[in-house]
Order: C-alpha cells, then structure tokens, then sequence
C-alpha cells in the first residue's frame, strides 16, 4: 500500500481534530459582558428633566387638595363648636357625622397620596425605560456585547454588578446612541415625593353639652 492514501487519511484526521478543538474553544470561549448604570443615564436623558416637573405639579395638585380638605374640616368644626350649645340632638348628632366623614375622607387622601404619585412615575418612566432598553440591546449588539449587567444601586436595590473593568462600562456608548453628551456629573433622578402631610385631624367626640374639635 503507498503512503499517499495514508497522508490523506492522516490530513484528513488531523483537519477533523482541528475542526473539533476550535467548535471546543468557541463554546467556552468567554463571552463579552459590558454593564451600565441605569439611573445615571436616565439622569441625563432630557425626559428626567420633564418627567421631575410633571410630578411636582402633580404632588402640588394634590397638596392643595388636602389642604382644602382640611380647610373644610376646621370651618365645620369652628362652627359646630359655637352652636353645638344651642343645636337640637339630631342637628347636633348630623353635624358630628359630618365632621367624622370629613375626618376619615382625610386620613384615606393621606394613605393614598403616596402610592398616587409612585404610580403617577411608573407611568411616566415606563416609555423612557422602553427607549433605554432599545438603546442598551443596539449598543450591545453592535459593539458585540453577548450581556449586559446594571451597575445601579438607586432605589435602595443591591446593583447586579458589583465589580467590573472599566472597558466593560457601557453607560457613554448608550448615551451617545442617543445623541446625548455625556454631563460630568449625574444630574438628580426623578424623586418619588407624596404630598406634604398635614396633621390628621381628630376625631369629633359627641356629647350633649359640649364637643372639642381639633382646631
């Protein structure tokens, strides 16, 4: 038998080793991982700006709601006070219910204050999150990025990335994507804030002769 057909046989072997070994090295190969800071680029897109304004106005409509509230409360009480001497059982008991309804219409506005402002941001965030996310999955695709972790700790949450190469922080990249210059400081994230508080009221206490109403 001629060696011919035997260096073909040992060509043919060594390429399917080659083969084998570099389908090895691409499969374990490590793949690129880049990261970013969420709320520092939110910071610098133009839509903070506008989305911080929206919820102060919003936080103020709804402190001046309370304090209407509580307006009215203290005007009924005032003048439940000065008549409640010479009023009729059920006037006086109708008016004590009343003050009672207002107190209680006042204490759930305060309850829900808070989580109507939380809410209010979630729906003005959700299509700036939308635009952030196609702009991470663009830069990471073209810069060849396989994922991409967020370096965030804001909202008192622990940041996924808790250490990383500089080289590997995406956050500029994202920013110029969307034609933002970069600023040299994160400017501050939309505040969740709820209306000021104003001190519940208390409770009107019925009695035949003389009630105390929280002035």
């Amino acid at each position: 038998m001629s060696s011919f057909p035997k260096f073909r046989l040992l060509l043919a072997a060594a390429a399917l080793t080659l083969t084998t070994a570099t389908v090895t090295l691409a499969q374990t190969a490590p793949q690129k991982i880049g990261y970013t800071n969420v709320d520092y680029v939110l910071s610098q897109m133009p839509e903070s700006k506008q989305i911080e304004s929206q919820l102060k106005d919003y936080s103020t409509q709804l402190e001046n709601q309370l304090k209407a509230k509580y307006q009215e409360y203290q005007t009924k009480g005032e003048a439940y006070q000065k008549g409640a001497a010479t009023m009729s059982d059920v006037v006086r008991a109708d008016k004590e219910k009343e003050l009672q309804n207002l107190q209680q219409s006042i204490q759930e506005f305060q309850r829900n204050a808070e989580s109507s402002v939380q809410q209010k941001q979630q729906t003005l965030l959700k299509p700036v999150l939308d635009k952030l996310q196609k702009n991470i999955d663009a830069v990471a695709e073209e810069n060849g990025y396989a994922y991409v972790l967020n370096s965030d700790a804001g909202y008192g949450t622990t940041p996924i990335l808790l250490h990383g190469p500089k080289d590997g922080d995406i956050s500029e990249l994202v920013l110029k994507k969307m034609g933002i210059t970069p600023g040299a400081a994160a400017a501050a994230k939309p505040a969740t804030t709820a209306p000021a508080t104003t001190p519940a009221p208390a409770a009107a206490t019925s009695t035949k002769t003389k009630t105390k109403t929280k002035k």
